[in-house]
């Protein structure tokens, strides 16, 4: 059987500590100091292993910033234009169900067109070819400075 390695360590203060521990039944200096070791390990070793996650946390944290300031401009500029839409149009009279006809039916084509649009995975939001598109400036960070357009980024 092969001889443990023996160690020589100068504990001064916590000598006493480790003497009221040691002196339970069941339990030696050895067992102590050598768990004591252990679990400091294992938790500089939890702290490296988080130190490699949290730069994965932080790029996944800034990515939800972004979704979520993307779905604010977008929530922002929907009700800016419903409120634009109820203030230029006229309400259709009640006594008209032709005009009500047609709005429902434009409407269910709208709702078919949403679904068709979402199953295929396609957008039908603003793109860039699209003339006086609003783009982000290039170091405009979450500010609201925008700019019209493919000609912003040139």
């Amino acid at each position: 059987m092969a001889m443990k390695p023996r160690h020589h360590l100068y504990l001064e203060e916590l000598t006493a500590r480790l003497d009221t521990l040691a002196s339970k039944p069941g339990t030696s200096k050895s067992a102590i100091v050598a768990d004591a070791l252990c679990e400091y390990l294992n938790r500089r070793a939890t702290r490296e292993v988080d130190d490699l996650l949290k730069h994965r946390l932080d790029r996944i944290s800034n990515e939800l910033g972004r979704i979520e300031w993307d779905a604010t401009v977008l929530l922002e500029t929907l009700s800016l234009f419903v409120r634009y839409q109820f203030t230029v149009t006229a309400p259709v009279p009640e006594a008209d169900k032709a005009a009500h006809a047609i709005g429902r039916e434009r409407f269910r084509r709208f709702v078919d067109q949403v679904g068709r649009q979402l199953s295929t995975g396609r957008s039908i939001g603003v793109s860039r070819e699209m003339p006086g598109t609003l783009r982000p400036r290039r170091g405009a960070g979450r500010t609201i400075r925008y700019a019209a357009g493919p000609a912003a980024f040139r």
